[in-house]
């Protein structure tokens, strides 16, 4: 039973056609650059957090519940996009649904999406120079640095179906996550909603776009110092990861394959559903 301060899909259906999808084509360019902006460095927040927590956590404990504490870390980024405010490519999948009932042009989402995406790789990059600049990655004798690197290394070497099919079942979660959220009035319930499926999606293996312009461009950077390479394991086998192997090994095939998950899997699929029912 829906409680008094929460949204039936339905309510979420609507608000996102008529209120917020509208709002975010109406909105100027420059204030959805710097919200798209912060999504980056917040989603890279979440990332970089991830990162630390699990630099050495899988030999103490196991590799499942590694895994299972790196989504918990994550979610902390969508958390700050969902809850103080921001412009997040994968989130912003659901606004199709504004599309399919003619509230915004085809042209206007596209346009949107472009942006929001630029703007995420621009906040993302941003963030990489400031952990790179900080020296986190040499906590524990390059320990994080070693993970951080591992990390990026292992997502340039998926294969196109991997990295399609990954991206895929990310962004199905991630949007259910923001519409769960949308659905609660309340701080707790949008943790709660946020909590679940991100740390599913991570724990799963799934690639989220907007992570892997944090992720891999840090391992880029990271791959020159001898001491992290060293500390990885990874002489001789990081010729992936560079700018080239970011974008044609990984984040093509991811960003395709997060928009199937969000605007087909979640958009269009509830959109179907709930339109073909208010038509009853």
């Amino acid at each position: 039973m829906v409680g008094v301060d929460d949204k039936t899909p339905v309510m979420v259906a609507k608000s996102l056609s008529e209120e917020i999808g509208v709002k975010k084509v109406m909105d100027s360019w420059w204030r959805i650059f710097i919200l798209g902006m912060l999504a980056g460095v917040y989603i890279g927040f979440g990332a970089g957090l991830s990162t630390v927590v699990t630099c050495d956590l899988a030999k103490y404990t196991g590799l499942g519940f590694a895994r299972f504490m790196a989504g918990s870390a994550f979610s902390v980024g969508l958390m700050l996009v969902v809850i103080a405010g921001a412009e997040l490519f994968t989130g912003n999948n659901l606004m199709m649904i504004s599309a399919l009932n003619g509230k915004i042009s085809w042209g206007k989402l596209l346009e949107r999406w472009g942006l929001v995406y630029l703007a995420n790789f621009v906040g993302s990059i941003i963030l990489v120079w400031i952990m790179y600049g900080s020296g986190v990655w040499k906590i524990g004798n390059f320990a994080v640095g070693a993970k951080a690197l591992n990390i990026a290394n292992a997502k340039v070497n998926l294969s196109w179906v991997e990295a399609f099919c990954r991206g895929i079942g990310c962004n199905w979660l991630v949007c259910l996550a923001v519409w769960m959220a949308l659905s609660s009035r309340n701080v707790i319930g949008k943790i709660f909603a946020i909590y679940f499926p991100v740390m599913t999606f991570v724990a799963s293996g799934f690639e989220h776009s907007v992570a892997n312009m944090y992720f891999i461009p840090l391992g880029i950077y990271l791959k020159g110092h001898s001491a992290v390479v060293a500390a990885a394991d990874l002489a001789g086998r990081l010729n992936d990861l560079t700018w080239k192997g970011f974008w044609i090994k990984n984040e093509i095939p991811v960003t395709l394959g997060n928009i199937v998950g969000g605007a087909f899997f979640v958009s269009f699929i509830y959109w179907l559903v709930l339109h073909s029912k208010s038509k009853e």
